[in-house]
């Protein structure tokens, strides 16, 4: 492959991903004649996943990592060795349609003014529901996947989304440049939720590409939807988004709907025999936020931004009836 002609660099986090990868490289590489360069990122895998890789794709470059350095870090490492002028994530757990990388590469290409572009992600066990058509994030602190569950016909048009997917999403890298990478404090879970909304606080839109479709097995990393790990995590990060991208003076103004979301939050996840993982992530979120770490990240506020802080403000309370209507 002529790494010159290619437009995109697909990078692939990988931890133990011996049950999929393999089916993810094939669906990029087999049929296609879109040049694209592919690095895999593996997070200490053993599971054979690496050697895998190493065998049957020997086309793919590969960072090895000595211990799980999470996703956020892996992407980063990624993003950093990439040179083309996009960069698309993908989860290890997917298969992609022929078209993708064409599709999305189209999609950005439409105005420089795009960050990134999600792809439409359906459920790889059941292709009459959709996992996400983008991503959503409202006044209560909430993150949610458009669409998910619903029939992915209902979502074939592109429109413009709160944040991209991290599973399956291009991304301009210059734009990395301005804003900053992925934020490793993170570790995994809504940092994507947070690159999104860092982008738009400088001006930059995020859009669904309802043409580049993915099956997403899901939770393959994880294992559940639902679990301790996930759940404290997700709790943690929950807190930290909107410290480090909301002036205090909005975080003054959303906290009645805040409180509400992180209350409601904490009853749904007691009677999942999870309540004390979710507090103690918010406890953390604090701390993290409290931190000389976590108040080095935080996006300094300018006033020649005050329109996109205010658009961004309309989303938060326009998400919440999205919500209900999953629209």
């Amino acid at each position: 492959m002529d790494a010159n002609m290619a437009k995109s660099t697909v990078v692939i986090p990988n931890y133990n991903g011996i049950k999929y990868i393999e089916a993810c490289l094939e669906s990029l590489f087999i049929g296609t004649d879109i040049d694209v360069e592919v690095i895999m990122v593996d997070n200490a895998s053993k599971d054979g996943s690496l050697e895998l890789v190493k065998e049957k794709f020997p086309q793919v470059t590969l960072i090895e990592n000595q211990e799980n350095t999470g996703f956020d870090k892996a992407v980063n490492q990624g993003i950093l060795a990439s040179k083309t002028p996009y960069v698309i994530l993908l989860n290890n757990d997917t298969r992609v349609e022929l078209s993708f990388v064409h599709e999305l590469e189209k999609a950005i290409e439409q105005d420089e003014n795009i960050f990134s572009a999600s792809a439409k992600m359906i459920a790889l066990h059941d292709k009459d529901k959709l996992d996400d058509a983008g991503d959503y994030y409202c006044a209560l602190g909430w993150a949610f996947a458009r669409g998910k569950g619903k029939h992915p016909d209902l979502f074939d048009k592109s429109c413009d989304v709160f944040a991209s997917c991290a599973g399956a999403a291009i991304y301009r890298r210059k734009v990395f440049d301005e804003i900053g990478l992925f934020d490793e404090n993170h570790f995994a879970y809504l940092e994507d939720i947070d690159i999104g909304y860092r982008a738009q606080l400088y001006g930059y839109r995020n859009i669904y590409a309802p043409e580049a479709v993915v099956y997403h097995a899901g939770s393959a990393t994880s294992g559940s939807r639902y679990n301790a790990f996930k759940t404290k995590l997700a709790s943690q990060n929950s807190i930290y988004i909107v410290y480090k991208n909301m002036p205090l003076l909005q975080i003054v103004m959303n906290s009645p709907f805040l409180l509400a979301g992180f209350l409601v939050k904490t009853l749904f996840f007691m009677r999942k025999g999870l309540g004390k993982e979710y507090v103690t992530g918010l406890v953390n979120g604090i701390r993290l936020s409290a931190s000389e770490e976590g108040r080095r990240h935080k996006v300094t506020f300018r006033r020649n931004r005050m329109k996109y802080y205010m658009k961004v403000q309309w989303q938060l309370w326009f998400n919440l009836g999205r919500m209900v209507s999953q629209k």
